[in-house]
């Protein structure tokens, strides 16, 4: 190679050696990057999600990296739309690659019009509409690692896509100003180092241009980060956990911002001990939380069991991931659905709730406190990969409408008007007054084993069916409280779709689809999923001749439980279902509704 970049193949439809193309405007837009982990390709997806941002367009991020710090496939797609969006994008519009796994990966999903650019250091790409680059040898001389290549990457792009230089070059110093001088001159002169590179290709600047977008006054965050954010306004104190992906970040940012409320975030040794340390902080009045992923939601299922009985709130946020067992770590998947409907030995009051973006991830968060404290029972956050980890375009949190309820306190204050407190009080709602241990004058005995009013352990046979009414008539006392489902779409439709968590940004897209095609379609998004909301779901279904479960498992958990709850439409649900770990595209929805197929 005598030149610093290789171009194979005519470009399609370049007008000849005369003249240039007009460039190929972009309004919905998506760029994979691709390369063995440590190659930096988040780092290029990040860029790019900032960039875009600048330029007033809807952001959607994703990300397929092994469970490893360096080797194996990585890579990471980002998505600019001028209208809002919430899934991935069924095809690529450009592909950067650092090595030729992620050329064969990637060239499936290119779009007819698409493009390559790829590091040319080690292997070459027979396509027609490439450029290669020898990226980590351009940047590996002058700075002296060939680690900057991705900004180099970066910088190309930016060429092939017209971007504004100014802009361009703001995101390298937003984004590296922190680690200091030296990281940020290096990184400008990278970015330097690619945009030169490019601009040596005939024919490669300005191929396609991006549109401009109105959506300025957003932020670009993730479920995880949001989750924190409303744990910390929600009146959250105490965060306990255990490193697990895809749920680590929750507690990294509640680590950097909850103390500076008075909060406190304990690193435990393990899973067992996180769900302990949350018991014993609600028991002492503190508004908890723990997050964790399948195998640890395994071994805190015993605890939650405790808090069920014992009647002490508390809130878990379940990231669901690739199982049974390891799994895939850091893969996609909605399969704890079963075993939170079942959770542990015995009968006990849960509420398992699901957000569908980072803005319900954030409400809900302070919802799920809420309803903990309220009702005295453990609340699930019932979260997913792509939900957790994929960075996403979101209005800003609305944070004076978020508000504490702590339900049925008591004080010193309240003591003239009692002759007698019971922790377990029998009431008509199933909800006892709580007093903190320690308030003056008042006394109380908590625990796990079936105990009576009091809180002494009993097993008579009477109290045992007064208790479990009182505990399991929460199920049905807080229906009014729980978040409501949402409707979308034609309300005389006869084709249903049913889904919750993050399948809702590709069942709304498919919507969207389907009824430019002129096909009705009428969606419920679940945002309660156990209990099942009968009184909304029944309905829904009596208004539709089919309704499309769509979700992430391989046996349709949330299809199956309905059916268990309402027996009397098992004819009308089928499953659409997918668990290769990936998050569904519009046409595998579309695909498996036969009636618009």
């Amino acid at each position: 190679m005598t030149t610093p970049a290789s171009r194979t193949g005519p470009i399609s439809g370049e007008s000849g050696p005369a003249g240039t193309p007009p460039p190929i405007e972009l309004a919905d837009l998506s760029v994979m990057i691709g390369g063995q982990g440590g190659d930096g390709t988040l780092t290029v997806s990040d860029l790019l999600g900032r960039y875009f941002r600048k330029c007033g367009l809807y952001v959607y991020t994703s990300r397929n990296v092994l469970s490893r710090i360096r080797g194996g496939h990585a890579d990471a797609s980002v998505r600019a739309s001028r209208d809002p969006i919430s899934a991935v994008k069924p095809e690529v519009d450009v592909l950067v690659a650092f090595d030729n796994e992620a050329v064969e990966m990637g060239r499936a999903e290119l779009a007819a019009h698409g493009y390559v650019i790829y590091d040319s250091t080690g292997f070459h790409v027979d396509l027609p509409n490439a450029s290669g680059f020898p990226f980590a040898t351009l940047v590996g001389g002058p700075l002296g690692q060939p680690i900057f290549k991705n900004t180099a990457a970066y910088g190309a792009l930016s060429v092939l896509l017209g971007f504004d230089v100014a802009k361009t070059r703001e995101v390298i110093e937003e984004r590296f100003k922190r680690r200091g001088g030296e990281a940020l001159e290096k990184n400008l002169k990278a970015l330097e180092i690619g945009r030169k590179a490019a601009l040596e290709v005939t024919g490669l600047a300005g191929r396609f241009s991006v549109a401009e977008g109105d959506a300025h006054d957003l932020i670009l965050t993730t479920g995880n980060q949001a989750v924190a954010l409303g744990f910390v306004v929600g009146g959250g104190r105490f965060f306990a956990g255990y490193p697990i992906t895809p749920a680590t970040e929750v507690m990294e940012y509640l680590q950097r911002y909850l103390p500076s409320f008075g909060g406190v975030v304990r690193q435990a040794e393990d899973e067992l001990a996180a769900v302990n340390m949350i018991l014993g902080a609600a028991y002492a009045g503190a508004r908890v939380m723990t997050s964790t992923s399948g195998p640890g939601l395994s071994l805190m299922t015993e605890g939650i069991g405790q808090a069920g009985t014992a009647e002490i709130p508390i809130v878990v946020a379940d990231c669901q991931r690739v199982g049974p067992s390891t799994g895939q770590p850091t893969r996609h998947e909605q399969s704890d659905l079963s075993h939170l409907a079942n959770l542990g030995h015995g009968e006990y009051p849960r509420f398992v709730i699901a957000p569908s973006d980072p803005a319900d991830c954030f409400s809900m968060t302070v919802e799920a406190l809420n309803l903990a404290e309220k009702w005295r029972v453990p609340v699930i956050l019932l979260l997913d990969q792509a939900l957790c980890q994929n960075t996403a375009t979101s209005a800003r949190f609305d944070l004076g409408r978020a508000h504490v309820d702590r339900g049925k306190r008591l004080t010193a204050a309240d003591l003239p008007q009692m002759t007698e407190y019971k922790a377990y009080r029998f009431s008509d709602d199933g909800i006892s007054p709580y007093a903190a241990p320690g308030t003056p004058g008042l006394w109380a005995e908590i625990t796990g084993n079936e105990h009576d009013e009091w809180g002494h352990v009993s097993v008579n046979p009477t109290n045992r069916v007064r208790m479990m009414k009182k505990r399991m008539g929460k199920m049905v006392q807080a229906r009014d409280d729980l978040p409501p489902c949402r409707l979308f779409g034609a309300p005389d439709a006869k084709v249903g779709l049913i889904g919750y968590g993050s399948t809702s940004g590709p069942i709304l897209e498919t919507q969207a689809i389907l009824a430019a095609r002129g096909v009705k379609t009428r969606y419920l998004q679940a945002r309660t999923v156990y209990p099942v909301p009968v009184h909304e779901i029944d309905p829904f279904l009596k208004s539709v001749d089919v309704a499309y479960v769509i979700e992430h498992n391989y046996t349709g958990q949330f299809a199956r439980l309905l059916r268990e709850t309402l027996p009397w439409h098992h004819a009308k649900l089928r499953s659409i279902l997918k668990y290769d770990g990936y998050t569904f595209r519009t046409p595998q929805i579309i695909a498996g509704i036969p009636e618009v197929a």
